[in-house]
Order: C-alpha cells, then structure tokens, then sequence
C-alpha cells in the first residue's frame, strides 16, 4: 500500500496533465500551453456541458452497488443452479470489500497515465461486461471470475469520484458529492428491490435478472465516453506550477489519512454487517422473510435524503466531529433496540441504523475536505478507502461465527455496539480542519 503511494508522488502533476476534461476552478483560465477541453471553452461551453458531466456522475454512481446488492436477492437461485457450496456463497460476501481494498489501489495510477475520466469509463465497461456475462459463465469459476471484473471496476470508479467531483465541480464539491452519494444508495436500494420482480417477469430466470443490470453499466460507459471525447485537448506537458502543491512524501505518513482510513474501515465493517446479518436478526426474532426484506430495503433507502444533506453541513462546519458522534449515537440507540426489543420496535431500528450508515457519504465527504490538490484527493482515496476495505473484511465473518458460537445475537449486538467508540475517535481525528498536504 506504502509503495502504490510513494510511486504517485508526482500524481497531482501528472492528473491535471491527463484529466483535462475538469474545468479549472472559477475564475480562471486553463494552464498555459494547454487548450480549453474541447466543447467546453467559455462559460457558454462550460454551461451546455453541466447537464452531461451530472449525468454522467449519477449514472455512475447508480453503478457502483447492484452488483453485490442484487445478487444477494437470488443467491439462493445461484447457488441451486451452479452448485455453489456454502463455504463459496460466504466467500462471495467477503470479495467485494477484498476487491475494492486491492484494485482502488491502482486506480492513482491509471488515472496519472489515462486520465480519471477514461479509467471511470473503463470501470463502467467492466462493470457492464462482468455483470452481464457472469450469469451465463457455465460454472461457479467463472461467476466468479466475472464477478470480480465488475468489482474491480467498481473498485478504480469508487475511488476516482471524489476527485472527478473536485475536478468537475470545484465550488460545488459538498453538494456534488451528496448527489453521487445519494445515487449510490439508489444504486444499493433499487437492485435489492427490484432484482426479484425483474427476474420473474423474465420468465422466472434468475440469469436474466442479474444480467439486466449490466444494461445500465452499458449506459454509463458510454455517457462516460462521450465526456471524455468531448473533454479530449491537445497533447501538452503540464507546467511545473501544477505541482506546486503535490506531496513529495508518501501519504502513509499523514495522520489524517490513517483516521480517515480507519473511520472509512469501521464505518464499513457496521454497514456490511447491518446489510448481511441484520435481516437474519429480525427473522430470530420472529419476523417474517417478507417483512425483514422490507426493513433492510427501509434501511438503505433512509440513507438517500441524508446523503444530500450530510455534505452541505459538514461542508459548512470548521470540525466534522460533531457530525461523526452525532452519526454513531444513531447507530448505538439502533443496536441497543435490537437487544432489548428487535421485534416490537423493528421499523425504528431500521431507520436509526440507516441514519448511522450514513457515515459512509461523510466519509465520502472529508475525503475531498481533507486534500486540496486534485493528486492529494486521489491519493487520499485510494489510501482511505483501501485501507478501510480491508478493515471492513473481518467484520460479517467474526458476526457470523459468534452467532453460530454463543447461539444468539446479543454478544454480535455487543460488538457492533462497541465498534462505534473507535469509529467516533477516529472520525473525530478525521474531521480537524487540515489537509493531507500540509501534514507531509
């Protein structure tokens, strides 16, 4: 991880020479030696192009959660029809944290030397290739294999957005940045319902269902490959004013991106355990399969007004570290309900935990608060969300596996509770009003 940072010392430099579909900041004119994106040149060009460049964030972002999301809802098709063994079916739970930790680890790389734009539209074809083709693969090798195409492209596309958000909407990052947060959860919410229905009015074929999603993978890559012709310039060497602000020392060294990373990590680790367990919870309970299908849905789906509400505060707050306590005092009064009373009150519990997941969109936010040059956003989401990724990976198994122990749910309760002091320390460090630039 250290090394993939130190190689992308320069990428600050090298990203505003290969990303030139990003208008420069309000208020000034592009580099010298390097022309006006092509079809954007003036305010008159840069205003015609902002209904695309939001199409195209949002139709990303929709892309970037049904792969895992809708394949939970026919797993069990899956698994009948490819033969998949338990022990590959709770494999498949843990790929796409691991995926998104290995592959975002490139993405500063190939955006330095193809662009942020192109590598987003290659994310968004593999995303499309792997999830149409992985249903008609033949066999559990090849779903598999298909299926981490899609993660990865999902993996490079995850940790670009913040920097295309910074690039393409320099003084709107807070409200941007709840647009594509408030589209992921869309994403995440509209697989998981809609998978099932489109499945059966497909003739029952659980292959189709899961294929159609790559139809909107496909649509995205090519909205995303017209912005890139469109923002297409001359060949020009980026003038060493650029990097002015780029670190020359590796990101590893910033506190700040370590709180990030780990804030990223645990808030993960609590939104993969609410998403995978908590409907398993509520049936323990005595709740229909139905009736826990809708709560996880209302779970999700709580998430999408907040995701454009949470970056215009914090956008407007000197310290985030309010917000962070504030987040994680919703998600223990959550956990604490389904202690004492996961049955009788299951519907507020839904919404308290889909409110505390939101510290997802937060930590979206800080990643693009937390740098101020277009290389230091990239590397910091790299670090952050790679880092946290991997955090996140343990979390589901060791619940699992202390249900299967203990035979109940209270000791997991108990763990998912007490994960949420270290993810207020952390998202409080995370929250300081500096940048990783100033620390290296």
């Amino acid at each position: 991880m250290a090394s993939t940072a130190d190689e992308d010392l320069r990428a600050d430099e090298d990203l505003r020479a290969a990303d030139t579909s990003a208008p420069a900041p309000a208020g000034q004119s592009a580099p010298a030696g390097q022309s006006a994106p092509a079809g954007r040149s003036g305010p008159a060009g840069r205003a015609r192009g902002v209904p695309l460049l939001v199409a195209g964030l949002v139709l990303a972002a929709l892309n970037l959660r049904p792969a895992v999301t809708s394949l939970g809802a026919l797993l069990k098709e899956v698994r009948a029809d490819l033969g998949m063994s338990g022990a590959v079916a709770g494999l498949l739970t843990s790929v796409p944290a691991f995926c998104f930790a290995v592959f975002g680890l490139a993405a500063p790389r190939l955006a330095r030397r193809f662009g942020p734009t192109a590598v987003v539209c290659a994310g968004m074809a593999a995303i499309a290739a792997g999830l149409a083709l992985r249903p008609y693969a033949g066999g559990v090798p090849g779903f598999l294999a298909l299926s981490v195409l899609a993660l990865a492209g999902i993996a490079v596309s995850n940790v670009l957005m913040p920097l295309v958000v910074r690039r393409w909407f320099p003084d709107r990052v807070g409200p941007m940045t709840g647009v594509y947060s408030m589209a992921i959860a869309a994403g995440a919410a509209g697989a998981s319902a809609v998978t099932v229905p489109l499945a059966d009015a497909m003739g029952h074929s659980w292959r189709l269902g899961l294929g159609s999603w790559g139809l909107l993978a496909a649509a995205a890559a090519l909205l995303w490959l017209v912005t890139a012709r469109r923002g297409r310039t001359d060949s020009a060497a980026a003038p060493a004013a650029a990097a002015q602000d780029a670190p020359r020392t590796s990101i590893t060294r910033s506190p700040t991106a370590w709180a990030l990373g780990v804030f990223f990590g645990i808030q993960a680790t609590g939104a993969y355990i609410v998403m995978g367990w908590m409907p398993a919870i509520f049936r323990d309970a005595g709740v229909s399969a139905s009736t826990a299908g809708l709560l996880s849905a209302v779970t999700m789906l709580t998430g999408i007004p907040l995701a454009f509400v949470l970056p215009r505060l914090a956008a407007r707050l000197p310290h985030q570290g309010a917000l962070v306590a504030a987040l994680a005092c919703f998600g223990l009064a959550g956990y604490a309900g389904l202690w004492l009373a996961p049955a009788g009150g299951a519907w507020a519990w839904a919404v308290l935990l889909g409110v505390s997941n939101s510290s997802f969109t937060l930590a979206l936010t800080l990643i693009g608060m937390r740098a101020r040059t277009g290389g230091g956003v990239v590397r910091l989401s790299a670090f952050a969300q790679s880092t946290g990724y991997l955090i996140s990976i343990p979390g589901p198994l060791l619940v699992g596996w202390l249900n299967e122990r203990t035979g109940g749910w209270d000791v997991p309760l108990a763990l998912m509770a007490a994960l949420m002091v270290p993810q207020i320390v952390a998202g409080v460090l995370a929250g300081r009003a500096r940048t990783v630039e100033d620390e290296l």
